[in-house]
């Protein structure tokens, strides 16, 4: 027989190399053929499935008290040496199952329970004989059993063979022992070791002792495998008869044990027998019992159901009772102060008993119960009772408020003004509140009625009140009897205007709005809540909150805080905020008309009290925001509209003045608008509040818009003075606005407007007075320009006119006496300018202008006549510095 693989020490010190460096111990290693495919019947590979070179190496490894065994697959790489290909932890191998299809037997599978994928067909490991299998198999079982405890599941091999084969093999197993030169431990016991163990394990002693017994009986007498089967077949028929021949013997017995048998039969049938009887008689009982069980819960369940009835009939009938109390206080009760907490508590029982009978509240199936059809007429009638009573009480009690305020100590009298107070009305008022929210849930369209009462008669009272206070500010403030008229009739400049003091009237109308507006929001914002319009709760004044009231604009409970909690509404419908605003127009329609008798006053008085009355309306009207002072904000827009009008009607009218300026007959000098407008645009910054800057800016743009139009129409009555009026005037208007001009915008930018009609104005009446006294030698100067464009300076001198001796005539006219010459143009234009401020810049401008004049004659000449001689230019700066 050929020498294994297994006893190859260099195989074995090639593995030890190739896992060198883990601390593992190879206790066996040996030569493998691995394959993945099918094996034929023929014992051939099937094709596609080749086998591959390996070499399978158990190693141990020692850790602490534990020792860990590990089976390692080990290829050849392309230098033919061993390298680690795979590594499996014995204590996961589950199966070695032996490969049925090779005829050999040398041809096994090992199955492990931790590998990822199941599915996949393990590795077929073929090896050279059947002796080298069962070597590799038995050293695998011993390690198994010794290093982990436990034995894997062997699928078709005969353990008793495998057993036998390492008895056979004992004699030849030979001890493997290290190498002492490099002083390693020895890797493996001896075989012999491993078979005793392994027959321990798979055969135990007894069983060993009784196969070699029958063995030994058997072994004597075979001698071919067909004898021995005779010998087996009929030593099998001698047994066979004996067991017949014992069975025979024992019939009396037999007999006996049928005895007992048929005995226990009957005595079986007859406890069947009783049993039904019995069966019958508890069936009959078990029906009995149900019957009596069925009309036991029938008579429960109609007990409850019965108790269950009688307490909604309870409940029904608590519903539908009428307290005696309350039917006599809502019939006939009275509805004095004293009584109203009473007559509260009725209306209460009342709403609660018509939504106790309303669904959901009331089950549907007592709707039809003639009980509850009466009932519910019964309540009817005393709703339509009490709302008829409350209502025509309280028309009444609203009309009975007014009178009782209609004495003349509640208002405003001569010599005396006086702030109208509600307080006692709206806590009268108050008493009822809580009645009105009642009649709105009983009947909603009794509050119709009831508001348009309570506003007619309200509406009196504070018309009277705003009238009478309108009337006696007027009276007692102190301002000029005689309107200001601004620019009418005015003729010169020596006419003032009246500058007394008329901020009293525009005073009287803020105080007008100081009182009367917030009462007027007050009472809009009382008759909201009182009148149960579902508006947000109202928050105490801002004023009242911070402390900062004095004695005379201290409000009185303006509100009604506590009537409801429950009616903090975002804000109202559309339907219920028309309402509400015909309401408001209702209560407040008419007092408009006393405001508007004030601002007519003041306007008369004073227009520029408008611009100041204009701010204060301005300043009203971003804080009437809520829905309740929708009246309030048409009032103020009405005011503000009422004083833009009556302002721009004295803006019209003091235009119209200023046009009538242009019918007078020569006007010399500065015309009388342009100081008047400075002092009304002077006093129209002191009456400037709030945002009323608009308004005033666009007045100036009008009013500064006529004057220029004027004052170029009068200019142009005389063609002759015209740029002289026009420097003058623009002149005085900058002069009279220079303060304003650098903090108004507006101003300014007519300021500036004014600035470049002065210049233009002053450049062409100087360079008139210019050309008046030195045209002959200018004109030269001009014609030698225009033949520049067309011919050569050398050339100029031979044209007509153009000679060196025209030169020296127009010299000797123009220049000679030049001294003379400059007077006259400071004589003529100090002789025609009205305003003498003004000649000292005006002579500076002109003679500048006339220096540069001349500058360009001398550079002409001296470029067209090099040898002629003139007056220099230092010459004539000297000569005009002197004079």
């Amino acid at each position: 027989m050929a020498k294994s693989s297994a006893d190859d020490e260099e195989l074995r010190r090639a593995c030890e190399a190739a896992i060198e460096g883990t601390k593992q111990q190879v206790v066996m290693s040996i030569r493998v053929a691995k394959t993945s495919g099918i094996i034929g019947i023929s014992g051939k590979l099937s094709r596609g499935a080749m086998a591959k070179p390996r070499v399978l190496a158990i190693s141990t490894k020692a850790k602490g008290q534990r020792t860990k065994a590990f089976l390692r697959v080990l290829k050849y790489s392309n230098g033919g040496v061993l390298e680690p290909a795979k590594l499996y932890k014995l204590k996961h191998l589950s199966k070695v199952e032996l490969v049925t299809n090779d005829p050999s037997g040398c041809t096994f599978m090992l199955g492990f329970d931790n590998l990822r994928s199941q599915s996949v067909t393990p590795p077929q490991w073929t090896m050279r004989n059947v002796d080298d299998r069962n070597r590799l198999l038995l050293c695998i079982l011993n390690i198994c059993k010794d290093v982990l405890g436990r034995l894997p599941k062997v699928v078709g091999i005969d353990v008793v063979e495998m057993a036998l084969w390492a008895k056979e093999n004992t004699p030849a197993s030979t001890k493997q022992q290290a190498n002492p030169q490099d002083g390693s431990i020895p890797a493996v016991a001896e075989e012999g070791e491993m078979t005793v163990t392994v027959e321990r394990e798979l055969v135990s002693q007894a069983e060993e002792e009784d196969m070699e017994a029958l063995l030994g009986t058997y072994v004597m007498g075979i001698g071919e495998a067909e004898a021995f089967s005779e010998r087996l077949k009929r030593e099998l028929q001698a047994l066979e008869a004996a067991n017949v021949h014992a069975i025979l013997e024992s019939e009396p017995l037999i007999d006996e044990v049928l005895h007992g048998l048929e005995s226990a039969t009957n005595c079986v049938e007859d406890m069947d027998e009783w049993l039904g009887i019995f069966n019958v008689k508890l069936r009959h009982m078990r029906e009995d019992i149900e019957s009596i069980e069925t009309r036991n819960n029938k008579l429960e369940m109609q007990s409850v159901n019965n108790k269950a009835l009688i307490e909604e009939l309870d409940k029904l009938l608590e519903r539908l009772c009428i307290p005696s109390e309350y039917a006599a206080c809502l019939t006939g009760g009275s509805f004095d102060e004293g009584r109203m907490p009473h007559n509260i508590e009725a209306c209460e029982w009342l709403t609660n008993a018509l939504h106790g009978l309303e669904s959901p509240n009331l089950d549907p199936s007592y709707s039809n119960m003639r009980a509850v059809k009466e009932k519910r007429a019964e309540v009817d009638k005393l709703k339509t009772t009490v709302v008829r009573r409350a209502s025509e009480f309280l028309r009444n009690y609203f009309s009975s408020l007014v009178d009782l305020m209609s004495d003349k100590s509640y208002f405003s009298q001569h010599g005396q003004l006086k702030r109208p107070d509600h307080a006692d009305l709206r806590y009268k008022c108050r008493t009822y509140a809580r009645l009105l929210q009642h009649l709105k849930s009983l009947d909603k369209n009794c509050l119709g009625p009831l508001r348009k009462a309570y506003c007619t008669s309200l509406n009196l009272l504070l018309r009277r009140e705003a009238r009478e206070y309108a009337n006696e500010l007027r009276s007692s403030t102190k301002a000029s009897k005689n309107p200001i008229v601004w620019f009418e009739g005015l003729t010169g400049l020596n006419q003032s205007v009246n500058n007394a003091d008329t901020s009293a009237a525009s005073e009287a109308y803020a105080k007008m709005l100081t009182i009367f507006i917030p009462l007027l929001v007050d009472e809009s914002s009382f008759f909201a809540h009182f009148m149960c319009f579902e508006v947000p709760t109202m928050l105490p004044p801002e004023g009242a909150a911070n402390g900062n009231k004095s004695g005379d604009d201290k409000d009185d409970d303006v509100g009604i805080m506590d009537i409801d909690e429950n009616d903090n509404k975002a804000g109202l419908s559309s339907a219920d905020l028309e309402a509400l605003n015909e309401s408001l127009h209702d209560l407040l329609d008419g007092i408009q008309e006393d405001f508007f008798a004030v601002v007519d006053w003041a306007g008369k008085i004073d227009p520029m009290c408008c611009i100041s009355m204009h701010g204060i309306t301005e300043r009203y009207i971003p804080g009437q925001k809520a829905d309740t002072a929708g009246f309030v904000r048409i009032l103020l827009d009405d005011l503000e509209s009422r004083i833009s009008m009556q302002f721009s009607r004295f803006v019209d009218e003091t235009c119209h003045q200023i046009e009538r300026n242009e019918r007078n007959v020569r006007q010399v000098g500065v015309l009388s608008f342009i100081p008047r407008f400075a002092t009304l645009a002077t006093r129209m910054e002191q009456y400037i509040q709030g945002q009323s800057r608009d308004l005033v800016d666009q007045a100036y743009t009008k009013f500064v818009t006529i004057m220029f139009v004027t004052l170029d129409k009068i200019a142009q009555t005389d063609l002759k003075y015209q740029d002289i009026m026009l420097l003058e005037n623009y002149a005085a208007f900058q002069n009279s606005l220079y303060d304003l001009a650098n903090v108004v915008p507006t101003l300014a930018k007519f300021y500036h407007q004014a600035s470049e009609s002065y210049e233009q104005a002053c450049t062409r009446h100087i360079n008139t007075i210019i050309y008046y006294q030195f045209e002959r030698l200018f004109q030269f100067a001009r014609r030698i320009e225009d033949l520049m464009y067309s011919i050569t300076p050398e050339e100029i001198p031979f044209q007509i006119g153009l000679s060196k001796a025209d030169l020296r005539k127009v010299a000797k006219y123009s220049l000679s006496g030049v001294d003379k010459s400059i007077s006259a143009m400071y004589k003529r234009l100090q002789k025609n300018l009205a305003s003498e401020e003004l000649l000292p810049s005006l002579w500076d401008k002109c003679k500048k202008e006339f220096l540069d004049k001349y500058e360009s004659f001398v550079q002409l000449i001296n470029k067209v006549y090099p040898t002629e001689t003139i007056p220099s230019i230092p010459e004539m700066r000297g000569l005009l510095a002197s004079m």
